[in-house]
């Protein structure tokens, strides 16, 4: 078959071909999404609890590395701007051990207002007062940094709505705040496989118990998908100083080990799929399992990553996973 001379390939044409080809090529790298993970083998002191001080160092190193910032005050500033309401979104549900830590906690705080934020203008929250003070957290409304539960601040009178999910919002999130940083915790989840990033913003809605069945999937993708969730988280910071391989999301101590680590992300599907992979590989490590064969595999994931959502990535090779 004789080529025509629009199809005809030439020496210019393979020269633009290659360079197109180049230019797609970084194109693609520099889109990857980019998970951070900081780890401090001698985080802990001697009555096993983390250290304040290197909590802070390895959240320094995390950040700094993320947004690729000469200091951690510079990274913080890259987050949000001094008169913005800043909410914390952590994870209580499990009292000490399994929860969110105040340490990793009051050191984003410290860098927040150093980075500008007004005391008054940071809000830790989660479902139920509690539930934060199980953890460690002192519920208060007025006192310089706020911290509340729904069950206080109440939701809101409009039903928001994505494909399987239809909830009201947290006031603290569809109202307060301008920015959200999602402090999740690296562990097991006896329904769901997993409840890192994704599965932490069931504590902005009201009835998160609907959401469940088969294994969370939709229902965590679309929850994500919810416009103020989509519109006001910033980043999420993954609390791995203590983490969970099963039977979760109760605190089950048999299960855990000192991880030692954050984990750092803008693309809450790649740090899911990544902080799921490190449970997958702790539970062969220990003789147990895949989530896969018990029925449990977190496949929200990749539903949160396909052309529907477009929430992040779940491909390995579109993560670029960096350890400081």
């Amino acid at each position: 078959m004789r080529i025509g001379p629009q199809h005809a390939i030439t020496r210019r044409g393979l020269l633009q071909a290659s360079l197109a080809g180049t230019f797609v090529a970084r194109a693609a790298a520099a889109e990857k999404s980019k998970v951070v993970i900081a780890r401090d083998p001698s985080l802990r002191g001697a009555g096993g609890s983390p250290d304040a001080g290197r909590v802070l160092k390895m959240l320094d190193r995390a950040m700094q590395s993320f947004y690729g910032s000469d200091s951690p005050i510079n990274a913080w500033k890259k987050v949000a701007r001094p008169g913005e309401v800043v909410g914390l979104k952590v994870n209580c549900l499990s009292g000490r051990g399994a929860a969110t830590n105040p340490v990793l906690v009051d050191a984003i705080c410290e860098r927040l207002q150093q980075a500008g934020i007004r005391q008054q203008d940071i809000v830790i929250w989660d479902r139920l007062n509690s539930d934060l003070e199980s953890a460690g957290f002192r519920v208060a409304r007025k006192d310089r940094i706020r911290c509340i539960g729904n069950d206080t601040a109440g939701y809101d009178t409009e039903l928001a709505v994505y494909g399987s999910a239809g909830s009201l919002l947290s006031n603290t999130l569809a109202h307060t705040c301008d920015a959200v940083i999602n402090l999740p915790v690296l562990k097991d989840h006896g329904i769901v496989g997993v409840t890192l990033a994704l599965k932490n913003l069931f504590g902005s809605i009201h009835n998160p118990n609907k959401y469940h069945t088969n294994a969370g999937d939709p229902y965590v993708a679309d929850v994500n998908m919810l416009q103020p969730i989509r519109q006001k988280l910033r980043l999420t910071i993954c609390d791995g100083l203590t983490a969970q391989y099963e039977g979760g999301p109760s605190y089950m101590p048999q299960w855990s080990w000192p991880y030692n680590g954050l984990m750092v992300a803008r693309d809450p599907v790649a740090l899911d799929y990544t902080g799921w992979q490190i449970l997958e590989r702790k539970r062969a490590e220990k003789g147990m399992k895949p989530l896969k064969e018990l029925r449990r595999e977190p496949l929200y994931i990749a539903t949160a990553a396909d052309a529907r959502h477009r929430l992040g990535t779940n491909d390995p090779k579109l993560i670029d996973v960096m350890e400081v």
